[in-house]
């Protein structure tokens, strides 16, 4: 295996998205709810099935695409969608060496339902043998989603982290990370070079309340009605040196507890309406970490990561709409005068 800039660490996946035509969306109790009739034959537009994707494997191919020496850690089933994920990575540039196929294990496989410019995943995270590997000489760990039967490994991988000095981790948290709480995974926490997630997600880690899609909420509890750049500062508190919150279309906050400062970005205008949203996320943190993994500044990095996350909304999938550096660059060259980091 030769040695990598930037490694991420978790579960790979299928995604097949059926774009459906005819549902309901309606709030109760604050949390938006999909419709479809019960025992009905509900028509679809289009079915289009995408290999190799999930947070970690969308952060490695964004690594990739940007030019840094990426490689992917995960597990797969011996099976046919196990093969296309591999010839995926494979096209994609990703080292693959660190993947491991498991005999009588699936792939993952999840159903995506695809209503307007929003979607509902149905997801099932097949059990594998966690074991982290020997990584050799690498700059940057990204973590992000894993199944439930992984804690074991959370504590590896920040053992990892704290006897290789040379080696930073950024953390992306999935829903079972999340459940978990800052309290079981503090040394994962203190471990981090940055930590990434949204508000609604924030709010469930430092108060447990509920959000708008109806995850259930954790133990972990400070107050649960902080603004989103005091956020960043609650969630810097439980270890992160940067912590970065997304809020959708409103922008993202930053704090970096090595300066004490904090930062505003607003998004990137979007060029047409978002066509889907699968991967947005997963665009701004993977395009953020492989800014300072290539030697830019903090602010250089909030820069470049809504430019990737507005282009993946643009596309099918997560994967899609990544963008090579040049591309990136040349968008970020036309940008209008607002679109920098503000100091807070």
């Amino acid at each position: 295996m030769r040695d990598l800039d930037f490694v991420a660490i978790g579960d790979i996946v299928v995604d097949a998205f059926i774009r459906l035509t005819q549902a309901d969306v309606y709030t109760q109790e604050g949390v938006e709810r999909l419709c479809l009739i019960n025992g009905a034959k509900i028509p679809y537009e289009s079915l289009t099935v995408i290999p190799a994707v999930g947070n970690s494997p969308n952060a490695a191919v964004a690594a990739a695409r940007l030019g840094l020496a990426s490689g992917l850690v995960s597990d797969l089933g011996a099976d046919e969608y196990g093969t296309e994920c591999l010839q995926a990575l494979a096209e994609e540039h990703v080292d693959s060496s660190l993947v491991k196929k498991h005999e009588g294990k699936r792939t993952n496989y999840h159903y995506v339902l695809w209503y307007r410019d929003e979607r509902t995943i149905l997801i099932k995270h097949e059990e594998y043998p966690y074991a982290l590997p020997e990584l050799g000489a690498v700059r940057w760990i990204y973590l992000s989603s894993l199944g439930e039967q992984s804690f074991a490994y959370h504590e590896a991988i920040a053992a990892y982290v704290e006897t290789h000095p040379g080696t930073k981790l950024a953390f992306q948290p999935g829903t079972f990370q999340i459940k978990l709480g800052a309290k079981k995974l503090s040394a994962l926490y203190k471990a981090s070079e940055i930590f990434f997630c949204n508000t609604d997600e924030a709010r469930i880690i430092l108060g447990g309340s509920r959000t708008r899609r109806g995850e259930s909420d954790s133990q972990d509890g400070i107050a649960p009605a902080l603004s989103a750049d005091r956020l960043a500062r609650a969630l810097s508190a439980l270890g992160p040196k940067i912590a970065v919150i997304t809020d959708g279309p409103h922008g993202a906050y930053c704090y970096d507890s090595h300066t004490g400062t904090a930062y505003f970005m607003p998004p990137y205008p979007d060029p047409k309406p978002p066509f889907e949203r699968t991967g947005a996320g997963d665009a701004f943190s993977s395009t953020f970490t492989a800014a300072l993994a290539l030697g830019k500044s903090i602010e250089e990095a909030l820069s470049w990561a809504p430019i990737n996350s507005m282009s993946v909304v643009q596309k099918i999938g997560a994967r899609g709409g990544l963008l090579k550096r040049a591309e990136l660059e040349q968008l970020l060259a036309v940008a209008p005068s607002s679109f920098i980091p503000e100091k807070r």
